[in-house]
């Protein structure tokens, strides 16, 4: 390959610590002397030629303890047809870009892994994801911070329920994953913890729920993923209200504020390893792979196998809340 010079994005969901592997890419670039480029809005800055010269350390200045990303994310529906990839390939090819970094989900990935592979471009990808449902990597950036944000949140409303001895029904992001589920619910001392891996239907939250014997008197914390009753809070309070009744249960839903806030102590580190890392990787020749962390190493990954493959909540940890609730 000739002289590098690399294009950074990050698409999809932001997550907190992206700026943090942002800042990575780009001065581990630079210390080598290479030339590095932020394209902004995702992959739909690729097509309409939104990108920016990060060719300096102040771009990067100051952004380590930001939440969200400073180039911007979307999700871009021109880029799953053949044709705006190949759009997006002439743009890199006219900005003399010839390596890309995304950093994002799985759905980020595939887009990463076509453009590699029917443009030749080599292409990294980092895991930014707050649901930490990435094969190939133990923790994916931005997910110990939502776990954080999530408890600080859970224990104040232990506080209200202890105090009026009401059940409540915390939901936190996850819609197809209980990775967050579990965390917050065993660092919280919550009763139950549902999640999609073993719950398939509106009728089995509510009889989880039921079967939750510490709800039958006292106060109670049950977390529960996202997308497990389609947004039917009311309904699903109406099914179980006769634990008790109806006043006696409430609804959080915890929402976006999930994704923000600085990033933590370890999202930086991982953040910056993994940024460090991608411009390594593509020193050696590396394309279409995932770079995560597994047992505090480096893994490189097909990103063909980090998209197809599922990563299972540890089933371990999840017997514990039954255990220790």
């Amino acid at each position: 390959m000739n002289r590098l010079s690399i294009g950074v994005l990050t698409s999809g969901g932001d997550s907190p610590g992206m700026n943090a592997c942002i800042r990575a890419v780009v001065r581990t670039a630079l210390y080598k002397g290479y030339s590095v480029y932020g394209i902004k809005n995702g992959y739909s800055g690729l097509l309409h030629n939104d990108i920016i010269d990060m060719n300096s350390d102040t771009s990067v200045s100051g952004i380590i303890a930001l939440g969200g990303t400073i180039l911007k994310t979307s999700r871009c529906k021109e880029f799953y047809h053949k044709e705006g990839r190949q759009v997006a390939a002439e743009c890199l090819k006219q900005r003399n870009i010839n390596a890309l970094i995304v950093i994002g989900g799985d759905g980020s990935f595939t887009g990463a892994s076509l453009l590699s592979e029917e443009q030749g471009i080599p292409v990294i990808c980092l895991p930014g994801t707050i649901d930490n449902d990435i094969y190939g990597t133990d923790m994916s950036i931005g997910y110990d911070t939502a776990i954080n944000t999530a408890l600080s949140a859970i224990d104040k409303i232990r506080d209200t329920a202890t105090s009026h001895e009401r059940i409540f029904l915390i939901e936190v992001m996850g819609r197809d994953s209980g990775h967050i589920t579990v965390a917050t619910a065993i660092s919280s001392g919550a009763e139950k913890a549902i999640v999609p891996e073993h719950t398939k239907s509106f009728e089995e939250v509510v009889n989880q729920i039921r079967n939750c014997a510490s709800c039958k008197e006292g106060s109670s914390i049950i977390i529960l993923a996202e997308g497990l009753h389609k947004g039917e809070d009311a309904k699903l309070i109406k099914a179980i209200s006769d634990l008790e009744n109806e006043e006696r249960i409430r609804y959080t839903r915890l929402g976006h504020i999930q994704r923000g806030g600085s990033p933590s102590a370890y999202d930086r580190i991982l953040a910056s390893r993994l940024g460090v890392a991608s411009v390594h990787a593509l020193e050696e020749g590396q394309s279409n792979i995932m770079i995560g962390l597994i047992s505090g190493k480096i893994k490189y990954t097909q990103i063909s196998e980090a998209i197809s493959k599922t990563k299972d909540i540890n089933q371990s940890l999840y017997s514990l809340v039954d255990i220790l609730h």
